[in-house]
């Protein structure tokens, strides 16, 4: 088990879950991100900028803090 946010570029993993308040879940879940999904992060910013990932065919860019609440498991 991973979280997002401690991915290298071209390596993805399966959600295992998601540890953020409601308002948050909610918005992830709207945007794609459900247990069981495939996410592949494509790059990382400069300076602890945000994540560009990928969910199926869906590029979304998701700050470094957001990534931290989602856990992994290595794919």
């Amino acid at each position: 088990m991973t979280i997002l946010s401690n991915l290298n570029p071209g390596e993805h993993g399966v959600i295992q879950a998601i540890h953020a308040e409601q308002a948050l879940h909610q918005r992830l879940n709207a945007m794609g991100f459900r247990i069981g999904k495939k996410i592949e992060l494509i790059r990382r910013a400069s300076f602890n900028g945000p994540l560009h990932v990928r969910i199926g065919a869906t590029d979304i860019i998701l700050r470094g803090v957001e990534a931290q609440r989602i856990q992994l498991n290595a794919a």
